[in-house]
């Protein structure tokens, strides 16, 4: 007898449909914009404890500068193309409708003549209205963004924040702060690099600089050089000529106790061909550490690959292989004059910065940001 089949049994299923993700609070948002000499990148986050969780981000290359080192001007093209980029930044802000934000252009915007132009230009198509920041606090939210890294042991910090168009070094003097306090102690410096408010333990901003030559502009000038290797060469000996007035670039530095803290797209494109990564992995690439060795070879790889080697890495990409060497060229430099054991690897900057310091002013992270 042949078996009955079970009522229902030829029934479509019925479709089960997930729960709508709950939208977060608007007025639990901020966000943060950072409009530099390449790239036009946004993160939008909520406090979460002590840290911040992103709710949405928007990263892209615009090549602002494109051009500015011999006119002297932001050209029409790089305009248009950095504009349409806000245009979708501006949509997810009105999606999410973000009310506490900070849109901040960098280097690029500082030198170019037509900058006001440009602004205004931005606020007419977008309604964005963007903010030109100075160097000092382009270097104080990056040592901000980075106050995580930080290692208790610390004594001697120095910051390096490789950007588009220039090149941040913050040197910080932990040695009179307790050992424990010293991450929040590099967070209390949002404030300013002259001093910190209350009678917590100081960190000492030793010196700083903005060096106006980055990934982007260091390509311009060494651009009709055509030796791959010449060109690298030139690039780092140059830049570390720029260092002559930075005042610890005249001393000697104890391996113990002393830090190199490395954001920018470089250190992290670097630290992602150490691992051999396949896809980038920002959880494996932040607060790596990486010996001076690991980055020699990775570097003298990319010297040995040459332009299409490099073009073909994944881990590079097209557009990024004509910035990467400059960018190792100033992280050689650096490790030339600085001789360390170790480089702490920050997938973090001016963004994130931004996004603690608002955070922290309003006192919405618990304990600090860590």
């Amino acid at each position: 007898m042949a078996p009955r089949r079970p009522k229902g049994a030829g029934a479509f299923p019925k479709p089960v449909e997930p729960p709508a993700p709950k939208l977060p609070d608007p007025d639990s948002l901020y966000a943060a914009l950072d409009l530099g000499t390449n790239s036009c990148r946004m993160l939008i986050a909520q406090p979460k404890g002590s840290q911040f969780h992103v709710v949405d981000s928007f990263s892209k290359s615009v090549q602002l500068g494109q051009g500015l080192g011999g006119s002297g001007r932001l050209s029409r093209g790089s305009m248009a193309r950095t504009v349409q980029a806000l245009k979708i930044c501006q949509r997810k802000l009105h999606k999410h409708e973000v009310a506490r934000m900070r849109l901040v252009a960098t280097e690029a915007c500082r030198r170019a003549t037509n900058s006001s132009d440009f602004m205004r230009y931005v606020e007419r198509e977008t309604g964005l209205r963007l903010e030109v920041i100075k160097p000092e606090e382009e270097a104080m939210l990056a040592v901000v963004s980075c106050a995580p890294l930080v290692s208790t042991r610390t004594e001697q910090l120095l910051v390096v924040d490789i950007g588009g168009g220039s090149t941040e070094l913050v040197w910080i003097d932990l040695s009179q702060v307790p050992a424990m306090e010293r991450p929040r102690a590099i967070m209390r410096l949002r404030s300013g690099f002259a001093g910190e408010i209350g009678p917590f333990p100081a960190a000492r901003v030793v010196d700083w600089i903005s060096v106006p030559w980055g990934v982007a502009t260091l390509r311009e000038q060494f651009d009709d050089v055509e030796d791959d290797a010449g060109r690298f060469a030139l690039m780092s000996w140059f830049f570390e000529e720029q260092l002559g007035e930075f005042s610890p670039f005249h001393r000697e530095t104890a391996k113990e106790g002393f830090q190199i803290i490395g954001t920018s797209g470089t250190v992290t494109t670097v630290a992602a061909t150490h691992l051999g990564l396949k896809r980038y992995d920002r959880n494996k690439v932040d607060g790596l550490r990486m010996t001076s060795e690991q980055i020699d070879r990775v570097i003298r790889g990319y010297l040995a690959a040459g332009p299409e080697g490099r073009r073909a890495d994944p881990r590079i990409g097209r557009d990024r292989q004509t910035l990467i060497m400059p960018g190792a060229a100033i992280l050689q430099a650096l490790l030339r004059i600085w001789p360390t054991d170790r480089l702490s690897v920050a997938d973090r900057g001016l963004r994130e910065g931004l996004l603690y310091s608002q955070m922290s002013s309003d006192g919405v992270l618990e304990g600090g940001p860590f």
